[in-house]
């Protein structure tokens, strides 16, 4: 398995000035805190204290149209779905579709709408609150451009170009993005009268939300504050990608493409059954494992998953299947509720210019 999947977490704590989550004495008690899948943080003690004190809250969580689901999304949705379950946090998710069109992921304007449209769907079957998020598509929402507009003088060129590297045979639509990405988090505070902002983000991530603390403080906004999650290695022992299939589960896929994705998952089992049963397997590299203890198990499950492989009273295989079984109850209960998603519910979540 790839031994370097964690460093971009690392760095961001070592060189950017992020703080380790473990240095917040009181977390919140769900699966992502407690499992260690929330790595570092910019200013989360500041939102959970405004949180509690009962100020108006907002989660900002962002999404490219270029795929579907998969199961590297499953720790920030059920982060976000945790904030608006037990705090009613409004969930406001920009799907960037003409990002996706300015750096060529889609072929056209029209496709990245369509695929922003189906991932707003996909995400009311993941279980987000109708009544508490609202699709940002900015070929609909096009008063998104005005704020970003607005946002324009507290940033340079200079400073975008030191953060993405873009050079001058990039497009002006790369060098603009940063700015209406900013927007998309400012928004709730900007038009909806929100006070805080919570990010939650992959580690590489990080640069386009520093950015945006710039232009925040610049504006005389609260800084958004940051959740780093930690990367999940893919099914291949590589970082999972929605580009490489073969990494990933899609909560779109059948049962069978699943049960043979996993069953070719990288392995911490040893090369024949009699030397597994004699010396055990390795938790600590075995895929299955790995997203079992993470993803489904509890504390008590994952302990015993963990000590019958190391002790190799449980075979890879076995393991294997366990894991098929979780993600086919998973994704069978995600396409399930995907096909009760209708367009009137779809209408109502999605931002239009009259709502501001």
């Amino acid at each position: 398995m790839n031994s370097n999947i964690l460093l971009d977490n690392e760095k961001l704590v070592k060189n950017f000035g992020a703080r380790p989550i473990s240095e917040i004495a009181i977390l919140p008690d769900f699966y992502t805190f407690k499992k260690g899948l929330v790595y570092s943080h910019r200013d989360f003690d500041k939102f959970m204290a405004a949180l509690n004190n009962g100020e108006k809250c907002a989660i900002v969580s962002g999404f490219n149209p270029s795929g579907t689901i998969h199961l590297g999304h499953k720790v920030v949705f059920d982060t976000n779905l945790f904030f608006q379950k037990k705090y009613g946090v409004s969930v406001f998710i920009p799907i960037s579709d003409d990002e996706s069109y300015i750096v060529g992921k889609v072929k056209d304007q029209k496709q990245g709408l369509e695929f922003a449209m189906q991932l707003a769907k996909e995400l009311l079957a993941y279980g987000f609150d109708s009544k508490k998020t609202y699709f940002i598509i900015d070929q609909v929402y096009t008063n998104i451009y005005n704020l970003a507009i607005k946002l324009c003088p507290k940033v340079t060129l200079s400073e975008i170009k030191a953060s993405y590297g873009y050079g001058p045979e990039d497009n002006p639509g790369m060098y603009f993005y940063p700015v209406i990405q900013s927007a998309h988090i400012l928004l709730p505070i900007e038009s909806f009268g929100f006070k805080q902002v919570l990010v939650p983000i992959g580690p590489d991530e990080d640069p386009h939300i520093r950015v945006c603390r710039d232009i925040a403080a610049r504006a005389s906004y609260n800084k958004p504050a940051i959740l780093h999650m930690k990367f999940m290695p893919g099914l291949t022992g590589d970082k999972m990608s929605a580009s490489k299939p073969n990494t990933a589960i899609f909560l779109n896929e059948p049962e069978k493409s699943i049960r043979i994705k996993v069953n070719k998952a990288f392995s911490g089992g040893k090369e024949t059954v009699d030397e597994h049963r004699k010396n055990g397997g390795n938790p600590e590299i075995d895929i299955p494992c790995i997203y079992l203890t993470n993803y489904f198990y509890d504390e008590k499950q994952s302990k015993k998953l963990v000590e019958d492989y190391k002790k190799g009273k449980l075979l890879s295989g076995e393991v294997k299947k366990l894991l098929a079984d979780e993600l086919i109850i998973m994704t069978t209960e995600f396409q399930t509720r995907i096909k009760k998603v209708t367009d009137k519910q779809l209408e109502k979540v999605i931002l239009k210019n009259k709502n501001v």
